[in-house]
């Protein structure tokens, strides 16, 4: 694609625009390291995850708001994925589980 996500220590993720390296998004909100980040096969989503909590954050990487919050975890997520279509996304934590969630629905119910 032709964006690349990161997560970072100052609290933060972004979206980079792969070719010019510039940056497309800032997403804030967060009081410690981002762990863990995904992109959408589209672009259009980002998943996260921090040392701040136990649950993964859906952005619209164009607007930079929060889609939605998935909860469910009771430990750190370490880790997130979106599936190859996008339709779902992979979770895993310090709790010793692995969620799959289903975005589409997650967020139709917010």
């Amino acid at each position: 694609g032709s964006k690349i996500a990161s997560g970072s220590s100052d609290n933060t993720a972004r979206v980079w625009d792969a070719t010019t390296g510039s940056i497309l998004a800032t997403l804030e909100g967060y009081t410690d390291l981002v762990r863990s980040v995904s992109l959408s096969p589209d672009g259009s989503r980002i998943a996260t995850c921090a040392d701040d909590g136990n649950t993964i954050r859906v952005w619209d990487t164009g607007a930079s708001t929060v889609l939605v919050t998935l909860e469910g975890h009771t430990g750190l997520v370490r880790s997130v994925a979106f599936s190859p279509d996008g339709s779902k996304i992979a979770s895993g934590s310090s709790d010793k589980t692995v969620m799959v969630w289903d975005v589409a629905k997650a967020i139709a119910n917010t």
